[in-house]
């Protein structure tokens, strides 16, 4: 599956960016991207919303990308919201910020293995 990457930008002070399919090693750099083109829009001490609420599945190297664009947007004064995350994205986020993920898997295939296997777990696709 690919990634549709939509946006609408009312305001350079607020733009709504829309995820849809999945966010990972094969993506990500689709959304990468789009958001060079996207995030110059958004004023410093704006906010960027990335609606997730057609995101099927996210990876580490997704969680990467979005790593990047709130380190680049904080950079700025600016805030990068997350909205509508699925259950099994939005479970994803739960571990990440409650497992420091370096320290708790080997590699980055362990990581993704793991990610896959949850996400799997609560859509009901074992």
């Amino acid at each position: 599956m690919t990634l549709i990457v939509r946006s609408e930008s009312p305001t350079t002070s607020r733009t709504t960016v829309w995820l849809e399919g999945r966010l990972d090693a094969n993506t990500f750099t689709d959304l990468d991207e789009a958001l060079r083109d996207i995030t110059p829009m958004v004023d410093n001490e704006g906010t960027l919303v990335l609606d997730l609420s057609q995101l099927e599945y996210i990876s580490s190297a997704g969680l990467r990308s979005l790593a990047q664009l709130r380190k680049q947007m904080n950079d700025r004064g600016a805030r990068t919201l997350l909205l509508n995350p699925q259950p099994q994205v939005k479970k994803v986020f739960e571990i990440v910020k409650a497992v420091p993920v370096k320290e708790v898997f080997a590699s980055i295939t362990e990581l993704d293995q793991y990610l896959d296997h949850i996400q799997r777990t609560v859509t009901g696709q074992h």
